[in-house]
C-alpha cells in the first residue's frame, strides 16, 4: 500500500525575503482610497438624480443645475427640459455606475490578486470573474470597461453634435477607436502566452 503524499513543507522566507513580500501591504491605503472615492461617485450620482427628479417636478433651481451640467461650453443653453437634455443626464448616470464598476474590479480584483486572497469561495455573493482572476483577466477586463465608458462619452458627444467642432468629433471618435485597438491587442497577447503556456505543460 503506497503511502499518502503529504503537502510539500513550506520553506522559511529570510527576513529580506519577507520584508520584500510584506511590502505589498503598502497598497492598502490606495485600495482604501478608491473606496472613498466610490463614496464620491455614490454621492455624486444621488445629487445628479434629485436634480433630475427635481427638474421633472418644476424645480426652477435643479432645472438650472441640469441646464448648466449639460450645456456645452459655448453652446446656447435650453430653456426646458426635453428628451435629448433628459438623456444627457441619465447618460451622466450611466457614465457614473460604470466608471463605479470600473472602481469595485480595480479595488477587489487588484485586492485579490496583488495583496492578500479574501477567501470568498462558496459566498452567494462571490463575482463571477472574481474566481478566475489574475493580471491577464484583469487587465482584460479593465479594456473592456474603459471601452464602455468611452462609449458612453462618445454618445453624450454625439447627442450634442451640433454644439462640437468637427475636429472635436473626429478626435473623440478616434480616441475611441484606440481603445477598442488597444482591447483587442491585449486580449490578443493574453491568448498568445496562454497558449504558450499550455504547450509548455503538454508532455513531450
Amino acid at each position: 500500500m503506497s503511502e499518502p503524499i503529504l503537502p510539500k513543507e513550506r520553506q522559511k522566507l529570510t527576513p529580506l525575503n519577507n520584508l520584500i513580500f510584506m511590502s505589498r501591504w503598502l497598497q492598502l491605503p490606495l485600495y482604501l482610497g478608491l473606496i472613498l472615492a466610490q463614496c464620491v461617485y455614490v454621492f455624486h450620482f444621488w445629487v445628479e438624480l434629485k436634480d433630475l427628479i427635481g427638474a421633472v417636478l418644476g424645480n426652477e433651481a435643479a432645472l438650472q443645475h441640469i441646464f448648466e451640467a449639460v450645456t456645452v461650453p459655448g453652446a446656447r443653453q435650453a430653456t426646458k427640459l426635453n428628451e435629448a437634455t433628459i438623456m444627457l443626464v441619465v447618460l451622466g448616470l450611466i457614465d457614473v455606475v460604470m466608471i463605479s464598476n470600473l472602481l469595485i474590479m480595480v479595488i477587489v480584483g487588484g485586492y485579490e490578486t496583488f495583496v492578500s486572497r479574501m477567501h470568498l469561495e462558496g459566498h452567494p455573493d462571490q463575482p463571477e470573474w472574481l474566481s478566475h482572476v489574475n493580471a491577464s483577466v484583469l487587465k482584460t477586463k479593465l479594456a473592456m470597461a474603459i471601452i464602455g465608458i468611452s462609449s458612453i462619452h462618445l454618445l453624450k458627444t454625439f447627442i450634442n453634435a451640433n454644439a462640437y467642432d468637427p475636429k472635436v468629433l473626429i478626435a473623440q471618435t478616434v480616441i475611441h477607436i484606440v481603445f477598442l485597438l488597444s482591447a483587442l491587442a491585449i486580449a490578443y497577447t493574453d491568448r498568445i502566452m496562454i497558449g504558450t503556456q499550455n504547450q509548455s505543460k503538454t508532455p513531450h
